[in-house]
Order: C-alpha cells, then sequence, then structure tokens
C-alpha cells in the first residue's frame, strides 16, 4: 500500500528528521543553560523572585569572584586536589599497564576488571564507603596504621594517634585526593594498555636483539609510543580535577568541611547558587572555571605537542 504524495517524505528531508530528535534534546538541555548561564553571568538574581527581578549589573558578578577570598580558596583547594590525585594516577597507571601487558596473557581482562570496577561504581557510594573507612574510631584506615603503628622498623613512621581525616583541615584534602586516584587510576590503566595493543611486537624483538633490557624498552619504545594516549589520559585529568565535586560534597556535608579546606569551585558554585541563592556571581565563576580550564588545556597541549609543530 502506498502512501499518498502529500504524506511522503521528501529524500532530502529524511536526514533532517532523523536529525530532529537529537538536535532538539541538545538545544533544550545543552546550548540553552550554556546561553542562560552566560547571561545571568551579567544579571543580579534570585530565583525565588521570578525571572522580572533580574537586574543587570554589567561586570559587577565577575569583580564580586575576583576578589572573594572563598572563590580563590576554593580554587587552590581545587587545584591542590587536581595535582595531589592526577599525577598519581599517571605514575601508577602507566608502569602498571606495563607490567600487566607484559605479564599477563589469559588472566588479563579479570586483572583489568577489577582495577576498572571502581571509575564504574557510583561515586555517591564510594564516598559514603570512604566516609567509613575514614572513621576516626573504627574506620579501616585507622586500624591499619595501627597496626602498622607496632611493627618494629617502619612503627615510627606512623602516626601515635588515630588521625581525624574528615574533621582536621589538614588532613581533608588528602582523604579526598586517595578516593579520587582510587578511583581513576584504572580507568587511566585502560587507556595506556589499549595504547599499549598498537605498539609492534617486532619492535621489542628488535630491541631485545640489540641487547635492550626491559627497562631500556620501556624507557625508549613504551614512553614515546604513549605520549598522545598520555596526553588525552592528563588532559581528561585536568579537566575532570578541576571540576571534582561529589566526593568532596559528600564527604564534607556539602560545606568544604572545617576551615572550607574541602571546598573545590564546583562545590562553591553550587553553594553560591543554591545556599547563598546568587546564581549571577555562581554564573560569572562558572565561566572562570571554564576559561581557567580551556587555559589549561591549551598549555597541556603545549606541553605534548611535537617539537617543531
Amino acid at each position: 500500500m502506498k502512501l499518498p504524495a502529500a504524506l511522503r517524505l521528501s529524500p532530502a528531508l529524511a536526514p533532517y528528521l532523523l536529525l530532529s530528535p537529537f538536535v532538539l534534546l541538545f538545544l533544550v538541555f545543552g546550548l540553552f543553560p550554556l546561553v542562560f548561564s552566560l547571561y545571568l553571568a551579567f544579571q543580579s538574581w534570585e530565583p525565588t523572585s521570578g525571572l522580572d527581578a533580574m537586574s543587570f549589573v554589567g561586570w559587577d558578578n565577575f569583580a564580586f569572584a575576583l576578589n572573594d577570598e572563598w572563590f580563590w580558596k576554593s580554587l587552590k583547594n581545587t587545584a591542590w586536589l587536581a595535582l595531589a590525585s592526577g599525577l598519581p594516577q599517571h605514575l601508577v597507571a602507566i608502569p602498571l599497564a606495563y607490567f600487566i601487558h607484559s605479564s599477563f596473557k589469559q588472566l588479563r581482562n579479570g586483572v583489568v576488571g577489577a582495577y576498572f570496577m571502581p571509575y564504574i561504581t557510583s561515586s555517591v557510594a564510594i564516598a559514603i564507603l570512604f566516609s567509613s573507612l575514614f572513621s576516626t574510631d573504627y574506620g579501616l584506615v585507622n586500624v591499619g596504621l595501627r597496626l602498622l603503628r607496632e611493627l618494629p622498623g617502619i612503627g615510627w613512621l606512623m602516626p601515635a594517634n588515630a588521625v581525624d581525616w574528615l574533621n582536621d583541615p589538614d588532613n581533608i584534602k588528602p582523604a579526598v585526593a586517595m578516593i579520587v586516584f582510587w578511583r581513576y587510576v584504572g580507568f587511566n590503566l585502560v587507556l595506556y594498555l589499549a595504547a599499549l595493543q598498537t605498539i609492534a611486537p617486532e619492535i621489542y624483538e628488535a630491541a631485545t636483539m640489540d641487547g635492550a633490557g626491559r627497562l631500556q624498552k620501556f624507557w625508549y619504545i613504551t614512553l614515546p609510543s604513549l605520549k598522545p594516549m598520555i596526553f588525552f589520559g592528563v588532559t581528561l585529568s585536568v579537566i575532570g580535577g578541576l571540576q571534582l565535586f561529589e566526593e568532596p560534597f559528600i564527604l564534607t556535608g556539602g560545606r568544604g568541611g572545617s576551615d572550607q579546606a574541602g571546598m573545590t569551585t564546583a562545590i562553591y558554585l553550587y553553594r553560591m547558587a543554591f545556599d547563598f541563592n546568587d546564581f549571577g556571581a555562581a554564573s560569572a565563576m562558572s565561566w572562570l572555571l571554564f576559561v581557567l580550564v580551556a587555559l589549561l588545556t591549551w598549555l597541556t597541549h603545549r606541553a605534548f605537542r611535537q617539537r617543531g609543530a
């Protein structure tokens, strides 16, 4: 049965019709919030007063953000956490991926799956779990430290008393950094393991015939071959580290912890909007964060680009 000519779809219009659901969803949930947040950055607005309460303030929100001590402190906390959790991820994932690639054959997928499991686990569940592990009185972390303190030779390196991980300002950031490292090291492991599988085995065989040892092959063959993937992984770590939110938010009860030691920029943006009802300042801070992310991403590209490029 043929459709009437009026109901037939023109071949020229078919692609646009098929793309229209995605385009519509992107415009409503992607582009509109982005443009509206940029518009809000130049407005003073409390959402409880309605849209009519908006008033144009120009660059005042940006000036407020740049002079806000809490905003700068949140940036320092974010930078500290991004560096302390991001750098060890790659320093551990690269040699670990090389070891798994060269030592495991049949069990490789199971080992990689075990390392990858934290990444696909809910960040909320992970934060709740670690809040129990870091408990001062009964947490397994302090129990382990107490057992290590009783060992001869290394006991003096351990803290004399139970560590208050989640209430002491000096310990909040290391606790968050450990959680972020534990969660994302498996993701980077998978990236580097995939890149290692693209290196031709003949290169290693030729190096072996020339007398190269395992360390020399890793340094002169593996690392240069992994450079594009390292750039990709470090870029993701930079972007993700500067947007860190879930883990410190749950561990600190959404307030940033004692002395705001665990308050990242993302948490401060959330508080500025939903606790202090200043969506204009929150939007301005979010765009300042965007500029910072773009700048660091560009610097990362400059650091990893080919010489002479």
